[in-house]
């Protein structure tokens, strides 16, 4: 009788329990719980430490799509563009050491972002903790203050439950990153692997706070009242996936509704309610108007600091009302009338059946003013400049009219980001991925690649400036490689631009390190079988934009911009959002 004919024989209770029980090793445990959790691609970077993960990982490419960057600060930026566009976990690794270290920019901005992530690094064997042995960092110490949650392996019997722990916190209430850290030996070592069980609870642990529905009821009472009602949103509307429930709670009150830079395309750029971009660089009729509104409702955003400008001159006139999942924004910085604690996708759709119909249409008005004041000393000359050196917002005009709006952008940090932010048009949300409230210069290429990762049927385009793309310019290696079709945009002005700008306006011009020389990006990428084009002239600029869109690949574009051209408008450093300057 063979061995197939004896399972069958075997009692019930025998088969259950062989079905249910297998021996594993760490490693293959790791892998098994990716793919439980849905988890499709991995960005990485192998190592010492985490070796027997990737041995393992050689019989999983059938089912785990694995991107090898050239740093492991590009696959965590990676992982997080991916998250961005996808709406799922990113997930990364990497080994221990400096492979870890290297990490904690991405961790940082993921965490300030609220970017969900499971990072798994390697480790030394658990004898050797704390020996200084070759290549160990005390990880979780480093990462606790930049992670939502660490925990370290030593026995390989942990891993299912610690995987599954790090996907719940990363992924509920307001997302984060996670780190998994596991001893090499916990990787080697085989346990009876009974399956993977998700988590969906850990005591301590509410991700979605209780909604208290007199605070709704105060919150609509407001509403109702309000002659001057402004809304402000964020990127909890994206994260909540709550995009139709906040276009129906503003279509339904007529209020006008203005975006954060990490809240934009969670409503069409073009709805008659949009009012443009808040903050140091927004649009000039939301920053004023702040100041004039009587209730101001913000929803799944945390009052940074460049969106408030001076806090004792901040919308002291308002009431204020502030939907938040994490109570801990809640009053950090603006306080608040009334709490409205919970996931905005379950909060809103209970405020709006409260709140009455409305137009606000006076109001509306005074926003379209100052619109057009904006339009005439600003957008006009940016968008569509009639002599001179090209500037940053005709390129994003034309890329907007050539990709009907519906294109992903991806910028690093400068001007640029503040161009393509203030002139960008979405028709769809995840459309916009950018490195908020870090700021991280050498964000927007990794992330790019990411982002394609997660939205492959998109036309992904990283819009960089000369000097964020030298500094994670090898993971043109990685697209090299794998194929990923980002569209690279990068807008040289031979200058860190944004510090060159507040050296010329608040420091004399005393231009301190900011001049930048670049290699020859065109002959780079060709380096790295990209093809790639310059221009410097505006009349090349439309045909060289529609040939990079064209192309089926990636594809590299320098387009030539003015040297000292400035963002405008600006709320200068210590000032009120009022104070914005147009010029």
């Amino acid at each position: 009788m063979n061995t197939l004919e004896v399972t069958k024989d075997a009692p019930q209770a025998t088969l259950e329990e062989k079905a249910k029980t297998r021996k594993i090793s760490g490693s293959q445990a790791v892998l098994e719980a990716l793919i439980a959790e849905g988890a499709d691609t991995i960005f990485g970077y192998p190592g010492g430490a985490i070796m027997p993960i990737y041995d393992a990982l050689y019989d999983y490419n059938d089912r785990l799509k694995h991107i090898l960057v050239r740093h492991e600060q590009g696959g965590i930026h990676a992982a997080q563009g991916y998250a961005r566009t996808s709406g799922k976990t990113g997930v990364v690794f990497a080994t221990s050491g400096p492979g870890a270290t290297n990490l904690v920019t991405g961790l940082a901005d993921a965490m300030i972002d609220s970017n969900p992530l499971v990072c798994v690094t390697g480790q030394v064997f658990a004898h050797l903790l704390g020996t200084d042995a070759f290549q160990e960092t005390d990880v979780i110490n480093i990462t606790t203050p930049v992670t939502k949650w660490n925990y370290q392996v030593t026995d390989a019997c942990e891993i299912p439950a610690a995987i599954a722990k790090a996907f719940y916190i990363a992924s509920t209430g307001r997302p984060g990153p996670v780190l998994i850290d596991i001893t090499k030996n916990a990787q080697l070592q085989l346990f009876d692997y009974e399956g993977y069980t998700s988590c969906n609870h850990v005591r301590s642990y509410r991700p979605a706070p209780i909604i208290r529905k007199e605070y709704i009821a105060q919150a609509a009472e407001l509403i109702n009242q309000a002659k001057k009602p402004f809304v402000l949103f964020g990127q909890g509307v994206i994260l909540g996936k709550a995009e139709q429930e906040f276009k129906a709670f503003i279509e339904k009150t007529g209020i006008p509704a203005a975006w954060t830079i990490m809240g934009l395309s969670a409503l069409p750029t073009e709805h008659p309610l949009n009012v443009g971009m808040l903050g140091m660089h927004g649009n000039y009729a939301p920053n004023v108007l702040t100041n004039e509104c009587d209730v101001l409702i913000a929803i799944g955003m945390r009052f940074d600091d460049r969106v408030t400008g001076r806090l004792d001159k901040y919308a002291k006139q308002a009431k204020i009302i502030h939907l938040d999942i994490d109570p801990a924004e809640i009053d950090k910085n603006v306080k608040a009338t009334v709490p409205v604690w919970g996931d905005c996708k379950e909060t809103l759709p209970l405020l709006t059946e409260l709140v009455q119909a409305n137009q606000h249409q006076e109001w509306l008005e005074k926003f379209r003013t100052l619109e057009q004041e904006e339009v005439k000393e600003v957008i006009n000359s940016e968008l569509q400049p009639e002599e001179g050196e090209m500037t940053m917002g005709e390129v994003i005009n034309i890329l907007n009219e050539l990709t009907h709006d519906d294109a992903v952008f991806v910028t690093d940090v400068g001007q640029h980001q503040m161009v393509a932010c203030r002139y960008a048009r979405f028709k769809q949300s995840k459309s916009n991925v950018t490195s908020g409230g870090l700021g991280t210069m050498g964000f927007g290429l990794p992330a790019a690649i990411g982002a394609w990762y997660g939205a492959p049927e998109r036309n992904v385009i990283a819009i960089i400036g000369d000097g964020g793309i030298q500094m994670t310019i090898q993971e043109l290696g990685t697209i090299m490689q794998f194929g990923a079709k980002v569209k690279i945009l990068i807008l040289n002005n031979q200058f860190l631009g944004m510090v060159r700008q507040w050296q010329q306006l608040f420091h004399d011009k005393r231009y301190s390190f900011v001049n930048i020389t670049s290699p020859d990006y065109v002959a780079v990428a060709k380096g790295y079988y990209i093809p790639g084009k310059r221009v410097d002239q505006r009349a090349q600029l439309r045909e060289a934009l529609q040939e990079m869109l064209d192309h089926d690949g990636a594809y590299l574009l320098e387009v030539m911009v003015g040297k000292e051209n400035n963002v405008f408008p600006m709320v200068p450093q210590g000032s009120s959002v009022s104070e914005i300057r147009l010029k």
